[in-house]
């Protein structure tokens, strides 16, 4: 009997000595995509041909992903999915009594957790409320803040379990929406600092939460950009530095790949990573969480950023959104007009272009305005000759903006002209030298596109005559000559204005740093808000003459001319290798 009782005891010893020295690993996998921008199939409904990527490669990816390690793959989305391909466009404001495209797509990936995104904040409170409603997933925003309660508009972070690991994920936007949006398409809300906002739910779900793993999805880029009243447009890699206890920052909003790990204050690193845009790329962190008798012991973090581009699809994803597609082509397929003759972005970067003139022509057309100011919106669009399309009015003008009237005067037509051409054109000092303004770090920036600055902020006006000196110094290059209707131009005179409401609100800050008119005066000068978007004028107006013939108004040029025109067909050869 004693020797019954010793063995039950060394057994119930050694049974307690194991349970209480036991080990256990869990991997999990985070899977991210960001900054979507409508590429839900592999097909693009501007231009009709097949595409790389989309979100039916990235499901074939995930379904991959779940077959090894089941719940414990988290999908997750960073924002900008609203805007973008015509299909957005057909969900937000054609058959808005149907639930939004994008909240099918994500409700059918079985998207663990989403941020929002400026262009999705971009749509208006009707679109954006809706989606809100309709994913099944959370969409987070802790910075996002409710003017009437100052809590979070959207929910700050969520929270989950796996096997027994506990994970928290905390969704910022960059806070710089009112640079960019009327204050309308966010009534009643606030964008608070990405520092500050991150520091209070850091500490939340560490003291509250009890989170074992931190997880950051930023819908905004590794850093700079605008500021505004000191709250940066691009501030990942700030709060990765300066805010401790993420493990994993997951960013976008930048169109850029970023892969890396950055040391915060404490000492610890952080993996930080940006998969770019348009679904062709995810990021990818895998995590192996080890415990010691239940107690967390160490922390196995990696990351990679996969391209999916040539992943295979999904097949039961595009069999489940056949009819969706097919609803889609036919309604851009739709003829609206004709074009007597093709034309192209490549050519508004080097002078006048019948594609920009065209917006141009409209603008002025449609409002009455007295000046109007545009920019490309793309570094290589074409819209040839012949019937146009639905489809083709995504390739002439591929935003949602709206259309805007200014009063400005003629000294600040001329500062904002400068600005623009400040950021679009080098200063060349012999014959030599390159026209415009290059970079050959940022060709793989899918923004700049091999420029130093944004083509999009490159502003040429129609309505007044005028030259750009490109030998003189920045400020000094743009000389105007007269109104193009033969009158003089005089810079105390205020003129109406016609632009985009992007520029309007203060986009690129061309309006703000170079005409001088600071943010808060801005909605002071806008006599005429378009109801709907410039898309919708510009279609309705092609609908209306039929037959259209392009051209370039020829109202201004790059001087000395010995100089940029060679200059011209160099920089040409060097951007689009022809």
């Amino acid at each position: 009997m004693k020797n019954i009782l010793f063995t039950a005891l060394c057994l119930t010893f050694l049974t307690t000595q194991s349970v209480m020295s036991q080990t256990k690993t869990v991997s999990l996998q985070f899977v991210e995509t960001s900054d979507v921008h409508g590429c839900f199939f592999p097909y693009n409904f501007v231009t009709g041909k097949p595409m790389d990527g989309s979100m039916v490669r990235i499901h074939h990816y995930v379904e991959q992903a779940r077959q090894k390690l089941g719940r414990n793959v988290l999908l997750l989305d960073n924002g900008d999915i609203l805007q973008g391909q015509p299909i957005c466009y057909w969900s937000n404001y054609v058959m808005t009594n149907e639930q939004n495209i994008a909240a099918k797509v994500v409700n059918y990936m079985k998207y663990d957790a989403q941020t929002i995104g400026n262009h999705d904040v971009e749509t208006g409170h009707s679109v954006y409320d809706k989606w809100v409603n309709e994913v099944n997933c959370p969409v987070l925003g802790a910075n996002v803040i409710d003017k009437n309660t100052n809590l979070p508009y959207l929910k700050p972070y969520t929270m989950f379990m796996r096997d027994g690991v506990k994970i928290a994920v905390i969704g910022l936007l960059t806070p710089t929406i009112p640079c960019w949006l009327n204050e309308k398409q966010y009534a009643g809300l606030a964008f608070e600092n990405m520092v500050v906002s991150a520091k209070k739910w850091v500490k939340h779900v560490k003291d509250v939460e009890h989170a074992d793993l931190v997880i950051g999805l930023f819908h905004s880029g590794k850093e700079g950009g605008l500021v505004l009243d000191n709250n940066e447009e691009d501030a990942s890699a700030r709060v990765a530095r300066e805010v401790p206890g993420f493990d994993i920052i997951f960013y976008g909003h930048d169109h850029t790949v970023h892969n890396e790990w950055i040391t915060n204050i404490n000492g610890s690193k952080v993996l930080t990573l940006d998969p770019s845009n348009n679904a062709l790329n995810v990021a990818v962190a895998n995590v192996k969480m080890t415990y010691e008798n239940g107690h967390l012991k160490h922390k196995d973090i990696n990351g990679d950023i996969v391209s999916v581009r040539k992943e295979p699809m999904d097949e039961a994803m595009s069999s489940h959104f056949s009819n969706d597609i097919e609803r889609i082509k036919k309604y851009v397929s739709r003829r609206i007009g004709r074009f007597e003759n093709s034309i192209s972005t490549r050519d508004c970067f080097f002078g006048n272009a019948a594609f920009t003139d065209f917006i141009h022509s409209l603008q002025l057309q449609i409002t009455g305005a007295d000046i109007s100011i545009n920019a490309p919106l793309a570094l290589d669009n074409n819209i040839n000759a012949g019937d146009i399309t639905v489809a083709d009015m995504f390739s002439l003008y591929r935003y949602e903006n709206q259309l805007y009237v200014l009063n400005m005067t003629g000294r600040e037509i001329k500062g904002h002209l400068e600005e623009s051409y400040d950021r679009w054109v080098n200063t060349m000092k012999g014959p030599e030298d390159h026209l415009l303004l290059l970079n050959e770090q940022s060709k793989g920036d899918q923004q700049r596109l091999g420029f130093k600055n944004y083509t999009f902020n490159f502003d040429s006006a129609a309505g007044i005559d005028y030259l750009v000196d490109v030998t003189k110094p920045n400020g000094q290059k743009v000389k105007i000559l007269k109104m193009s209707n033969g009158e003089a131009f005089d810079e105390n005179k205020t003129y109406k204005v016609v632009m985009n409401s992007y520029r309007g609100n203060g986009g690129g800050d061309l309006i703000i740093k170079g005409a001088g008119i600071p943010k808060d005066k801005l909605n002071d000068r806008i006599i005429y808000q378009s109801p709907l978007d410039l898309r919708h004028y510009l279609m309705q107006e092609i609908e209306r003459q039929g037959s259209m013939s392009p051209k370039a108004g020829n109202n201004w040029k790059f001087v000395p001319e010995e100089w940029t025109v060679p200059a011209a067909k160099r920089d040409y050869k060097h951007i689009f290798g022809e």
